[in-house]
């Protein structure tokens, strides 16, 4: 996108996937990204509410591209047809921000059910390892590209009820970090030419939640317009500046 900063947005021009874009994150960051002149590239398990968010994000930008693809993200064939089908038509691929998400936890470490594990590592662990093994080639043939990964605090400092949540993003954190690496390994003496990056929050917040509990502070938390604003400035910064980096959005723990 070194080309994509003569139009309207300051990602005028980019092609941008999102995976897990269903969700309150999802839909702010296409909300966003469609603002910026992004053709935003969507995709999820939920048809309906992807269908929803789509419409959203068309109807508060008129005039942006944005599409939506029913994808299981656990199937390693269906992520790289996505990839492949998005590169074909849209002529390259800027970014895959990954919003796949889902949690568990329990009241005390003794009484941490290991079924919780088995399912946060599909959701958090397994459809990392599949979004960044589709799109890797295409963000390093971009010359600007974006793997990022929403990360929480907790990765970095576990609590006792949330082993298996902390181990599944700490793991999830661990195979971004070497896909920046396969990417500033791909750049040589020049530097990368595609970053992955990680942003860091404590948990996310958004208008219904307020709603629903109007006296909960929710300290610390990230709004998820405030999310999708930095997803966005993450184009703005070098991709040598942010490769394997934790960009917290948070205290860092």
């Amino acid at each position: 996108m070194s080309t994509a900063t003569n139009g309207q947005g300051p990602l005028e021009g980019a092609v941008i996937a999102v995976a897990g874009a269903a969700g309150p994150a999802g839909r702010a960051t296409l909300l966003r990204l469609a603002e910026a002149g992004a053709t935003v590239v969507a995709a999820d398990a939920d048809a309906a509410r992807l269908a929803e968010a789509v419409d959203a994000a068309r109807y508060a930008h008129g005039g942006a591209t944005v599409t939506g693809d029913t994808v299981d993200m656990l199937d390693l064939d269906a992520t790289r047809a996505w990839a492949d089908r998005t590169e074909k038509e849209f002529g390259r691929i800027d970014g895959l921000v990954h919003l796949v998400g889902g949690w568990r936890g329990s009241a005390s470490f003794a009484e941490t059910d290991l079924g919780d594990w088995d399912l946060l590592e599909k959701l958090l662990i397994r459809t990392v390892q599949h979004t960044s093994l589709a799109f890797q080639a295409a963000l390093e043939r971009s010359g600007n590209g974006r793997f990022l990964l929403v990360s929480a605090a907790g990765a970095s400092k576990p609590t006792a009820g949330n082993a298996a949540y902390a181990a599944s993003k700490a793991a999830a954190e661990a195979w971004t970090l070497a896909l920046g690496d396969a990417f500033r390994k791909a750049g040589g003496e020049a530097g990368p030419k595609a970053a992955a990056a990680i942003l860091v929050v404590k948990a996310l917040v958004n208008d219904q939640m307020r709603a629903e509990r109007p006296n909960a502070k929710f300290a610390g938390f990230t709004d998820v317009k405030d999310l999708a604003q930095a997803v966005s400035g993450v184009w703005e910064r070098p991709a040598q500046e942010v490769n394997g980096q934790r960009l917290w959005l948070t205290p860092e723990a």
